[in-house]
């Protein structure tokens, strides 16, 4: 049978998950080399995987011909020129969210795999985990009806340290946490969001704010076929990781997602005791796995990836919305067109 042939850009903790998967656990792929600025982490990552390639850039990665496609889990600001490089090489590429911090730089991204013929992939991966994807099978046969309200809850258990936010390297939340939601908001609902309006706090950390990002955030949302939303983003809510979705409809609601890690419940004298998730490698451990799964078999197929470059920039567009709505405190229309193609957005 024959594997694709992946290299890892980016051997962080989220890299380094997507490597030790490549290695061990996707049989439609192999893992044949691992970049990263830190050539001397690529170097350990690789040694601990027992592949011989690591290199300290991707550009030097992509001269190993056995590189196919290329999966990009660096910080988000280098994601979009990544793209671009690997799709000028002519790789196939599965990039972590999101697609960009700007409007501007995600065309430039999407441009560039469409003018190489290169497939993109988009790291959304809530989309395959088993509770999501059941729900969207009984969206998808009408057992709720149409949606009209869409819920989400998304909750880090700890407090990010505040050299996470200096480094500058990630988007602030609506880029880095929410935008997940904000592409289930669009995949549940199967409708598009054209207004959004964003409230946000610092109160518990106003030193955040000096680098312009937020500790908790809310935004309402308004659909074009006339449906509402709400999305809650929190990052440090202490007691565990915490992500809840809710799709009601005209006939009956979904609601998926739970705070516990797994089902059991432990009686003690104390009382009822429950396990919670308290990382979101944890809780999305199964869906992480498949989505490179599905991702191999696609490209070896010859068939476009599930979760398109088109996916991203359209749950971009919403994080790019709701940024602005933030610093404008007022309503903002969603667009997938940059005010400004030359500008980038303030967002770190």
């Amino acid at each position: 049978m024959k594997k694709l042939g992946v290299g890892v850009l980016g051997v962080g903790e989220m890299g380094k998950r997507h490597a030790e998967n490549l290695r061990r656990l996707v049989p439609q792929a192999t893992l044949v080399a691992i970049a990263d600025a830190s050539q001397e982490r690529a170097r350990q990552v690789a040694t601990e995987l027992e592949i011989d390639s690591s290199y300290g850039s991707l550009e030097a990665m992509l001269e190993n011909k056995q590189v196919e496609a290329v999966l990009i889990a660096t910080p988000d600001k280098f994601h979009a020129q990544a793209i671009q490089i690997a799709a000028r090489a002519g790789k196939d590429v599965l990039c972590e969210k999101p697609l960009a911090l700007n409007l501007a730089d995600a065309h430039a991204a999407l441009e560039a795999v469409s003018k190489a013929g290169t497939r993109l992939q988009i790291g959304f991966m809530r989309r395959y985990d088993p509770a999501y994807a059941a729900a969207m099978k009984r969206i998808e046969a009408g057992e709720i009806g149409t949606p009209v309200i869409f819920k989400s809850v998304g909750r880090d258990k700890d407090e990010p340290p505040i050299s996470a936010y200096q480094s500058m390297l990630n988007g602030m939340v609506f880029y880095n946490n929410t935008i997940h939601d904000f592409d289930l908001a669009r995949w549940l609902m199967r409708d598009e969001v054209t207004n959004v309006h964003a409230f946000t706090t610092t109160s518990i950390r106003p030193e955040v704010a000096k680098y312009d990002d937020v500790v908790a955030s809310v935004v309402n949302l308004r659909y074009k076929q006339g449906a509402i939303g709400n999305v809650e983003s929190y990052v440090q809510a202490v007691y565990g990781y915490d992500v809840r979705t809710e799709i009601v409809g005209s006939k009956g609601s979904i609601f998926v997602g739970s705070i516990e890690k797994h089902s059991a419940i432990f009686m003690t004298a104390r009382g009822g005791e429950q396990t919670l998730a308290d990382h979101f490698l944890t809780r999305f451990a199964d869906a992480y796995l498949e989505e490179v799964r599905d991702f191999a078999k696609n490209i070896l197929d010859g068939r476009a990836p599930r979760v398109s470059g088109e996916d991203g920039l359209k749950a971009l567009a919403i994080a790019v919305a709701a940024e602005k709505s933030h610093r404008e405190s007022r309503p903002v229309e969603v667009t997938q067109e940059p005010s400004n193609p030359a500008s980038k957005t303030t967002a770190k």
